[in-house]
């Protein structure tokens, strides 16, 4: 599969990898794994911030975690791994800032999956957390990681 050519054929453009917020690095790559920090919503250039359940939609919580996708796949240009190299997404950790009362974290994190399906189809399926949290990095609505299996150099 030509992933660029898909990403074209979807209208996707990536936005330019995020750098860090704190001591880390965004990706590391160990046995043909790549393990990708959290990564935050930016949508249009701007972070999406707020609480679901509060003043954040559920359509509006859902196109924060595709922009975190959309992140995650600029993470792996960010460090020089050409998408192609993607052999399966093996896992999504999705994060949610919402109240105690919310209780649709897994149909946000869909905006991050449904992405990874669309962009890679079968293998796009993987194993995921949808988890909802009090707070996120400077008040995003959503952070999502992501474990991704590579072919071989």
């Amino acid at each position: 599969m030509n992933v660029e050519a898909r990403l074209e054929e979807l209208g996707i453009v990536l936005p330019e990898a995020a750098a860090p917020v704190a001591s880390y690095v965004a990706v590391v790559v160990e046995d043909n794994i790549a393990y990708v920090s959290g990564q935050l919503p930016f949508v249009d250039g701007e972070l999406a911030t707020g609480r679901l359940g509060e003043d954040v939609s559920l359509e509006d919580g859902q196109a924060a975690a595709r922009a975190c996708g959309l992140m995650i796949l600029a993470q792996l240009k960010g460090a020089l791994i050409p998408l192609e190299r993607v052999k399966r997404i093996v896992k999504l950790g999705g994060f949610v800032n919402c109240t105690a009362d919310f209780t649709d974290q897994p149909k946000v994190v869909n905006g991050a999956s449904d992405l990874m399906f669309e962009v890679f189809g079968d293998q796009g399926r993987h194993s995921r957390a949808a988890v909802g949290v009090p707070s996120l990095p400077l008040g995003a609505a959503v952070e999502v990681d992501a474990i991704i299996a590579l072919h071989g150099d």
